[in-house]
């Protein structure tokens, strides 16, 4: 009967002690994967975004405010990073250059165009100031197709939001997740 005890007592003491050899391997082996994609320096800790003025020929009232927002957003949801008024690690500056709405294919019964395409572009000056050799200088562009049955003052601000989404997005995986 104690010999049973015993073995019993040493197979619980085996069992425990594989749980926490076990649990010590398994978080010596864990691979840190981020959804988000981030890929930055540690060094890099906070980034800034400047209002983006609205340059295009074409001016929508709001998008300058909307664009810098979502951005700021978008920047605290998907990243660690904390928000500089100024001169952060990561600086984002530039203008909307380009709000354009175009035909885009023709009814057979008519001249009157079927569907039409908004197109946004952005210019943007990212600034990385802890790796230089990162900033660059380029436009982003976004588009999307509607059919003219609505006009684009009915559905203007929902093709707006997806638009400015679809340039965020390019533009984070251009910076932030290093894409």
């Amino acid at each position: 009967m104690i010999s049973m005890l015993r073995n019993r007592r040493n197979v619980i003491v085996t069992i425990f002690a594989v749980l926490i050899w076990a649990g010590v391997f398994l978080n010596s082996c864990r691979i840190n994967y981020s959804f988000t994609g981030v890929s930055l320096s540690p060094q890099i800790k906070t980034y800034s975004v400047y209002y983006f003025p609205n340059r295009a020929k074409l001016v929508n009232p709001t998008l300058s405010q909307s664009f810098t927002e979502e951005l700021k957003n978008t920047l605290q949801r998907k990243s660690p990073l904390k928000e500089a008024a100024e001169n952060g690690d990561l600086v984002f500056e530039g203008f909307i250059e380009n709000y354009e709405m175009k035909p885009m294919s023709i009814q057979k019964s008519g001249d009157a165009a079927a569907l039409s395409r908004l197109t946004i572009s952005i210019k943007v000056k990212y600034t990385n100031n802890v790796d230089k050799q990162q900033s660059f200088e380029k436009s982003f562009s976004g588009f999307e197709d509607f059919d003219n049955t609505k006009s684009l003052n009915e559905i203007e601000e929902e093709i707006v939001s997806i638009i400015i989404n679809k340039i965020i997005e390019d533009l984070f995986n251009a910076t932030i997740a290093n894409w």
